[in-house]
């Protein structure tokens, strides 16, 4: 079912490329981590397996994102004040473009873990959209870098800084707005960047202090009695809405907020994480109407659940990292545990799948790399330069692209 759903994405969708060889937004083709290399690099360290090395000015969590020849990340100074794309040549590692694209006069305080340069691109073919937040969003003509259009009025009090990522759905650039002050899902013509359509989060936040009104997640792509739909965690509640024009078509409730990881689908149920604190995986079953909190929820797993890294699901097993390294399998349509282990480390980064296998990056630029299944089998752990890592790796072609504090990476197994 989830494989004919991806062929129905490619085929509705002309601005997404399924293919291998490129990886156009956060987590992938389909933003479930999933890539389809059969070589990926299963070992290296600083040196070993390591094509090119490329500094990476500034300071930025955001994901590369591939297309074609070009690579492309964001990065802000860190105090906020400017932020920048910046474009490296994929075989060789060079920058071929480092635009300075906003200027921010007074930039919020952010958390100390992340940056001014958090969300991650979203890329189709001759056209990159670059997101900042409440200070920017910009397209970009990859070829020449020229800015096509920028909306700099899409604003909220983020509290601890951006983190959502924009998605493309047909002609549509869509991300979420969730700040202490206002909360919203926003579509953009992705030629123009006018509004299409917007449409204010309808869960209950009288009583609730702004603290608890921000989010941090980043919309998929569902199927559901024939219908796609656009599903939207938010804080309080996490939304299904109609792609053209926005109505909220159903939603679950909760108490949670600050909420970083994407959810994932499978198995004819969204599998969503709902808090930052003590934060529980809900598997919602698709097919209702209204607030179907009570009526739809398969299951939930409450304990050693990931705050920031996002579900893996590789067909009937989810695989789940929490932020102190606690590695979780669950069975996909029960919940049932089918293994847990500790994995040295903190986490951010969320897991990817290619070749049989699962890896899983920390903080310092750790990655352990397992047999998926269910046996808990470790093939590798490779330790590179002791840098901070927070951003979540990218896959095109063959060729792991890790980016750290400082550097950017692209890694290939020895020929």
């Amino acid at each position: 079912m989830r494989r004919l759903f991806a062929m129905f994405v490619f085929l509705l969708s002309s601005s997404i490329s399924q293919g291998a060889d490129n990886w156009p937004q956060f987590r992938g083709p389909l933003g479930d981590g999933h890539s389809d290399s059969q070589k990926l690099a299963l070992t290296w360290d600083g040196q070993q397996n390591v094509v090119w090395k490329t500094p990476i000015h500034d300071r930025g969590w955001s994901s590369p994102v591939v297309w074609k020849d070009q690579i492309w990340l964001t990065t802000a100074t860190a105090d906020g004040h400017k932020c920048y794309a910046v474009c490296v040549d994929r075989a060789s590692g060079r920058v071929i473009h480092d635009l300075h694209l906003f200027d921010v006069e007074t930039p919020q305080p952010i958390a100390a873990m992340n940056s001014y340069a958090s969300p991650t691109s979203v890329i189709e073919e001759g056209r990159v959209y670059v997101h900042f937040g409440t200070y920017g969003t910009a397209c970009i003509q990859t070829e020449s870098g020229e800015v096509l259009w920028t909306r700099r009025d899409l604003n909220c009090d983020h509290h601890e800084g951006a983190g959502s990522s924009p998605m493309l759905v047909d002609n549509l650039l869509i991300f979420n707005v969730d700040g202490r002050d206002v909360q919203y899902v926003v579509a953009l013509d992705k030629f123009t960047g006018s509004t299409v359509w917007k449409t204010d989060r309808s869960a209950d936040f009288q009583d609730v202090r702004p603290d608890l009104r921000k989010c941090y997640g980043t919309p998929i792509v569902v199927e559901s009695e024939g219908q796609r739909q656009l599903v939207s965690v938010g804080a309080r509640g996490t939304m299904a809405y109609d792609i053209g024009t926005g109505k909220e078509l159903w939603k679950v409730t909760y108490g949670g907020w600050s909420i970083a990881p994407r959810p994932v689908y499978g198995h004819g149920m969204v599998y969503l994480i709902n808090a930052y604190i003590n934060p529980e995986l809900w598997a919602v079953k698709l097919g209702g109407a209204g607030d179907i909190t009570e009526t739809h929820i398969a299951w939930k797993h409450t304990k050693t659940m990931p705050s920031r890294p996002s579900p893996l699901l590789v067909d009937d097993l989810l695989y789940l990292i929490s932020s102190d390294g606690v590695a979780t399998c669950l069975e996909a349509t029960s919940g049932k545990v089918v293994w847990q282990e500790r994995i040295s480390g903190k986490f951010s980064a969320s897991p990817l799948y290619a070749r049989g296998r699962v890896y899983f990056f920390d903080e310092n630029s750790v990655t352990t790399v397992i047999e998926s299944g269910r046996h808990f089998s470790k093939l590798a752990v490779n330790v590179m330069d002791n840098e901070e890592l927070m951003a979540t790796p990218a896959v095109a072609g063959d060729s792991l692209y890790v980016r750290t504090a400082t550097h950017l990476y692209r890694i290939d197994e020895s020929q």
